[in-house]
């Protein structure tokens, strides 16, 4: 069975040859591009697997390149790991609010990156795995799991795919608490390291595309987040 096809966008050669070999040892297939504008252009006419993508890049940098990627329907579910030197808290909080999957900071092991890699493709598969389960309604709020769609009043509410993740998480549970730790493993899996923080925009941002039902997510103190059991 043919290994799945990673997409590199990394301006720096010598990274680009360490990832390319590695991930080639593996078995998976590799392209790569060396600038932002390039990288567009293969994940569009590639549809890949996975994107490995650096954030300082010529030209378009990688988090525009990722806004691109996230809002056009053909790629916006192509899951993204984003690889670079710049690793502060609002770098990770900008990357995870624009639809990253992962983000690993340089430098970097080689098997980590890899772990990391195949962590992000088995959630994704996982995920893309047809479900039999019913429609979740609560209140003005429909989510309907196989379809990672969500209605609001019967319109469609454009969610990133890890707001769909902790929404799910939540209303499944309705007036249970969830620590920040449980939402990210249950969203990111136990190998996933995030802040505190990054977990609040996430919930920010989900509060707000739901319009008025953001209501329903509430902040529990010093604890953590949960859906109001109606």
């Amino acid at each position: 069975m043919s290994k799945e096809h990673i997409l590199v966008i990394e301006d720096e050669e010598d990274i680009l040859a360490l990832v390319h070999y590695n991930l080639s040892r593996e078995g998976f297939r590799v392209s790569c591009a060396q600038s932002g504008e390039e990288g567009l252009k293969a994940a569009r006419e590639l549809a890949p697997d996975l994107i490995v993508l650096d954030l300082m890049l010529p030209g378009m940098d990688g988090l525009e390149v990722c806004r691109v990627l996230k809002r056009e329907g053909a790629t916006s579910q192509i899951p993204l790991v984003m690889l670079t030197a710049r690793g502060e808290e609002h770098d990770i909080v900008t990357g995870l609010e624009l639809g990253a999957d992962d983000y690993v900071t340089k430098p970097f092991s080689p098997k980590v990156l890899l772990s990391r890699l195949k962590a992000v493709l088995r959630r994704r598969e996982r995920e893309s795995a047809p479900e039999e389960s019913e429609p979740v309604r609560i209140g003005e709020i429909t989510i309907h799991p196989g379809r990672n769609e969500v209605l609001v009043d019967g319109e469609p509410v454009d969610l990133t795919f890890t707001e769909f993740r902790v929404l799910q998480l939540l209303a499944g549970r309705p007036g249970w608490v969830f620590t920040r730790y449980q939402i990210v493993n249950a969203v990111r899996g136990d190998d996933y390291c995030v802040t505190d923080r990054a977990v609040d925009v996430q919930i920010v941002g989900l509060r707000k595309k739901l319009g008025p039902a953001g209501k329903y997510i509430e902040t529990v103190r010093g604890v953590g987040y949960r859906f109001k059991d109606l």
